[in-house]
C-alpha cells in the first residue's frame, strides 16, 4: 500500500518536479577585523541562498590553536593568508578551497575628533600617554602597526606607551572609550559607505607593511557540506563584494 506521501512524490516526479534542497548552516570563524561587514553578508547570504552562517568572531591567531583543537568550525575567514595555507598543508583545511576575500587597511584613528591629522604626524609629536595596538603575535593587523612604525623609526620610542588588545575588536575598544587616546585599527571598523563614522584618522600608506590580504578557506569539518560551499561561492558575488568595498577594503 502507498503512504501518501510516496504518491506526492511519485505525482511530482511526473510533472518534472523535485523536492526543494534543504538549507543548511555553516559555522564560520571570523577574523575580529571583518565583523560588521560578515553580519551584513551572512544576513545577505541567508535571504538570497536560505542557508544560515552561524558567526563566530576572535583573532585569527586563537582560532587557529582552536582549529587544531577540534573546534567545530567548517569555514575560516581570517585577517591573513599565511593561517589559512598553514591548516591546509596540516590537514585541517581544505587547501584548494583557499582565496583571498579582502586586502585590509590599517588606520590610526582617534575617537576624538582633530586629534589625528591626515599626515599621521600625531606620533611623531607624542602628545599621548597610550597608543592601542591589537597582539601582534596573534593579530596580523597588530604585526602591520609594528612593522609601520619600525619603517617610520618610531617603534622604540612610543612601544613603552602600547595598550595591547587581545584582538582588534578589544583593540578598538581600548580606543572608543578613551582608554587610549588613538590606536592602530583596521579601516573597516572606523569606515562604511565611503565616510569617517566618528573621530579623526590617518590611513596608513600601504607601502609601510605588508600587504593585509585576508583568506578564506573551507576546513576540514566543512568538507561536503554545501552551506559551506554556498558561502564561499557567495564571498565572490557581486552583492558580497559591494558590501567589502564599502568598508575600505581593497578588491
Amino acid at each position: 500500500m502507498k503512504t501518501r506521501s510516496s504518491s506526492v512524490f511519485a505525482v511530482l516526479a511526473v510533472l518534472g518536479l523535485s523536492t526543494p534542497v534543504r538549507a543548511g548552516e555553516v559555522q564560520v570563524a571570523v577574523a575580529a577585523n571583518f565583523t560588521a561587514p560578515m553580519q551584513k553578508i551572512a544576513a545577505k547570504f541567508e535571504k538570497d541562498t536560505g542557508h544560515k552562517a552561524a558567526l563566530s568572531f576572535g583573532s585569527t591567531g586563537k582560532f587557529y590553536a582552536q582549529i587544531k583543537n577540534g573546534a567545530p568550525f567548517e569555514v575560516l575567514l581570517a585577517a591573513d593568508d599565511e593561517t589559512p595555507a598553514k591548516l591546509g598543508k596540516e590537514g585541517f583545511a581544505i587547501g584548494a578551497s583557499r582565496f583571498t576575500y579582502a586586502i585590509g587597511r590599517l588606520v590610526l584613528w582617534s575617537a576624538k575628533a582633530g586629534f589625528v591629522d591626515d599626515k599621521g604626524a600625531v606620533l611623531k609629536q607624542g602628545a599621548f600617554d597610550h597608543l592601542a595596538i591589537a597582539n601582534p603575535k596573534l593579530a596580523p593587523y597588530g604585526a602591520a602597526a609594528v612593522e609601520s612604525l619600525g619603517k617610520l623609526g618610531l617603534l622604540g620610542s612610543i612601544e613603552p606607551r602600547f595598550v595591547q588588545g587581545e584582538n582588534i575588536a578589544q583593540t578598538f575598544q581600548f580606543v572608543s572609550t578613551g582608554n587610549a587616546e588613538l590606536g592602530f585599527v583596521a579601516l573597516s571598523q572606523v569606515f562604511e559607505g565611503g565616510r569617517l563614522k566618528s573621530g579623526s584618522a590617518w590611513i596608513v600608506p600601504a607601502s609601510l607593511h605588508s600587504p593585509i590580504r585576508q583568506d578564506a578557506v573551507v576546513l576540514a569539518k566543512g568538507k561536503g557540506n554545501p552551506a559551506a560551499d554556498a558561502l564561499m561561492k557567495y564571498l565572490k558575488s557581486d552583492a558580497a563584494r559591494a558590501v567589502i568595498e564599502s568598508y575600505g577594503y581593497e578588491p
